[in-house]
């Protein structure tokens, strides 16, 4: 199901040189596991969120502190700007695009502020996140929005902690008891734990288990969740755990994040005051629709977050929207030796048309990217040059893209020097519908 991108290539690559729940074919759980590159293993070290304040701090919301923080690029698509009529609130640019992305209203809810900066990050709340644009991953093979660490502070909010340092367990009997404290990485409850498939987090000292973890795994939860900060607990006659940024919660509807409870805004200082429409266009996919989807194989407003398989094997494509797959194709992949990179990836940036220039070596190898008159083309290479490749969406930082392909109608066969070239209608239709952050899944 996803799939991830490649080393683009003169027939599809030519990039700057520095911008850089189980199915019938793969186990989603398996291939997230790879994606946190703990493929195999139950423990997981790292974590992607920013660290959280200090114990007894609270993260405070500054509207004057947006003038000294980074703000998102707009790449692609990212620079439209719409209005929610029920939340009274705007979204616009590269959150608007990983809105979209992942999820949209299902997963995080409608936006309930307008940006603000916050731990230093440019940052806008969601009736189910925070999230905030990270710099320092733009040229990473990762997410550069994340949630943000206000767990703690949501759980104070909900009276799940009775300390402001978040780590005194509760007392008097109360079911929670405990939740709090980390598991002995030696004792027999994480042994346990683990023989029944829980994914234990070491540096919180906490695990991820069951349903929690099948959500955890389909929805990016290393990037928009965090790691956990308890285990679960019975709540209002729910399951609930508690993670860096956010809360799950378990109820007769399945899994889904916990709204954020207005106090914790409130204590966040989160202006959440609606904002005027001031013309701006209401939200609807139906904006970015460029063109009808040509291969419909399935309802294009089924929930959950979109994602796209590249079978390298197969030289076939799927979108998919949550588990169900909405269009598929015939591809052509790259041709050794510019194969196309397996992996998990996310659309990156996008051109509606780009010229794409590079070099190539004797033995047909791409070795570089720029004009042929460029100080950086390597000795004895070979210029090349595509004009006007139209609807090009990159997703690795070896300039793979996805894109359009005029000069070639052998789909189904590998043509390319490491991009993935579609049939025009397919390229215009995605390019609508497959935001920035849109996860890629290429594979064998």
């Amino acid at each position: 199901m996803a799939t991830a991108p490649e080393s683009g290539g003169a027939n599809g690559m030519g990039i700057e040189a520095g911008m850089t729940e189980t199915g019938g074919r793969f186990s989603r759980r398996a291939i997230i596991a790879g994606a946190l590159g703990t493929a195999g293993a139950t423990i997981v070290r790292g974590s992607g969120l920013a660290a959280p304040v200090a114990a007894g701090e609270e993260l405070q919301a500054d509207y004057n502190g947006l003038d000294t923080v980074i703000w998102p690029p707009d790449l692609g698509q990212s620079n439209r700007q719409v209005y929610f009529k029920r939340s009274g609130h705007t979204l616009r640019g590269t959150f608007l695009d990983y809105w979209r992305a992942n999820g949209s209203q299902a997963v995080f809810g409608l936006p309930i502020s307008e940006p603000f900066a916050l731990n230093g990050y440019y940052s806008q709340a969601f009736e189910r996140v925070v999230l905030q644009y990270r710099p320092e991953y733009q040229y990473v093979e990762a997410p550069v929005l994340h949630a943000a660490p206000i767990g703690q502070t949501l759980a104070r909010a909900n009276g799940d902690l009775t300390t402001s340092s978040g780590q005194r367990r509760l007392g008097g009997g109360d079911p929670r008891s405990g939740v709090w404290t980390p598991l002995n990485p030696n004792g027999s409850s994480l042994a346990n734990a683990l023989e029944r498939g829980a994914l234990y987090f070491e540096n919180t000292g906490h695990t991820v288990s069951g349903r929690f973890l099948d959500w955890f795994n389909a929805n990016d939860g290393q990037w928009y969740l965090g790691q956990p900060i308890s285990q679960t607990f019975q709540r209002n006659g729910q399951t609930w755990q508690y993670f860096e940024g956010g809360a799950l919660r378990l109820g007769q509807n399945g899994v889904s994040r916990a709204p954020l409870a207005r106090l914790a805004m409130s204590r966040m200082g989160i202006d959440l005051t609606p904002v005027e429409k001031n013309g701006l266009q209401e939200y609807r996919e139906s904006l970015f629709v460029l063109t009808p989807n040509p291969n419909p194989i399935g309802p294009e407003d089924a929930l959950g977050r979109k994602w796209l398989e590249i079978n390298i094997s197969e030289q076939r494509l799927w979108a998919y929207q949550g588990n169900t797959p909405v269009m598929t194709t015939l591809v052509s992949t790259g041709l050794s030796p510019n194969d196309t990179s397996e992996g998990v990836f996310y659309v990156r940036i996008k051109f509606r048309s780009q010229t794409m220039r590079g070099f190539t070596s004797e033995t047909g190898e791409v070795v570089g990217f720029g004009d042929a008159d460029s100080e950086d083309r390597p000795a004895g290479s070979d210029a090349y040059e595509v004009e006007d490749v139209p609807h090009v969406m990159y997703f690795t930082q070896n300039a793979e893209a996805l894109h359009g392909a005029y000069w070639h109608y052998n789909f189904g066969n590998r043509m390319s020097h490491g991009c993935v070239n579609l049939p025009l209608d397919v390229a215009a239709w995605m390019y609508g519908w497959a935001p920035l952050g849109t996860m890629v899944w290429s594979h064998r």
